[in-house]
């Protein structure tokens, strides 16, 4: 998939477009993204996303997000999508006038424009679907798709996330969600009560759930089942959030390399223990409903 950072760096050529903040890339976005490739096939041009780095919410409402820009690219191609276009979203860009927007898009020549029900652009959020109109011939407005009766949001997700309830944030993504991020050196308190951790740090503002966690952890040498704890360990008065993660019959050293990390099954919220060994025991508890929630996992 081709990435462009602004509309003017692409080729001077027709494409169907798809404009949104795509956070999470949900089965609401995967609809939108669904409508935009049929477009542009019928069109026979290149289907083009055009988002936001941060995701606008993040910038006006302080949100956590999603997805990092690599996780949301990584998604729109394996969704299918031939091209984004990936715009700086900085206090100057969200205070252009809409006809400034108007004008980035008609760079790109759309034969049609593919929106979300509840899409507005530029200052003071003025301008909506209507607009794109002056754009562009066709404009599909996709409505907000709902499962079991709930809207499949963004928000909703974070909420999920936010009461550690990784299962009903996998029924709106329509898969696991996951993150990625760097293994780096914490205080190895793991390895001296036998249960050693990757340190994993992930971009500030990544929305992580809290808790310990039955997880997959993939990484370039290999797969490994595993079990996650995300929170600030009150056990041994931690002050800063960690994300920490104990892969399952696992030697060897993952310092300094990027690991993807898949939630599956919350097992159990943080909680603060009476000491080092009370700790183990409930961690040797935890190991074992890990396996148990992922035996059937490949």
């Amino acid at each position: 998939m081709k990435t462009y950072v602004s509309p003017g760096q692409r080729p001077d050529t027709a494409t169907v477009v798809a404009v949104g903040s795509f956070d999470g890339v949900h089965l609401g976005h995967q609809a939108l993204i669904a409508q935009l490739k049929a477009k542009a096939r019928e069109h026979r041009v290149p289907s083009v996303v055009y988002t936001f780095d941060p995701p606008t919410r993040v910038l006006t409402q302080g949100v956590e997000f999603l997805s990092t820009l690599p996780e949301k690219l990584d998604l729109l191609a394996r969704y299918g999508v031939d091209e984004t276009i990936a715009a700086a979203f900085t206090p100057e860009f969200a205070s252009r006038p809409k006809e400034a927007f108007l004008d980035d898009l008609r760079l790109l020549r759309p034969r049609a424009i593919v929106v979300g029900e509840d899409f507005h652009f530029g200052r003071g959020r003025a301008g909506s679907a209507a607009d794109l109109r002056e754009v562009a011939s066709e404009v599909v407005v996709v409505p907000i798709h709902g499962l079991s009766g709930e809207d499949i949001k963004s928000t909703r997700v974070r909420e999920y996330l936010k009461s550690g309830d990784v299962d009903g944030a996998r029924r709106l993504l329509g898969r696991h969600y996951d993150a990625q991020g760097v293994v780096v050196q914490g205080d190895r308190l793991g390895r001296t009560i036998g249960w050693p951790t990757a340190n994993i740090r992930v971009p500030d503002g990544k929305a992580l759930p809290l808790g310990v966690f039955a997880v997959v952890a993939v990484g370039d040498h290999g797969r490994w089942h595993g079990m996650a704890n995300v929170g600030f360990r009150p056990t041994v008065n931690g002050q800063d959030r960690r994300f920490e993660v104990h892969l399952f019959d696992f030697s060897g050293d993952l310092y300094g390399q990027e690991v993807q990390v898949k939630f599956f099954t919350h097992l159990r919220g943080e909680q603060k223990f009476s000491g080092l060994d009370e700790l183990k025991a409930q961690i040797a508890r935890d190991a074992q409903a890990a396996r148990d929630a992922l035996k059937d996992v490949r």
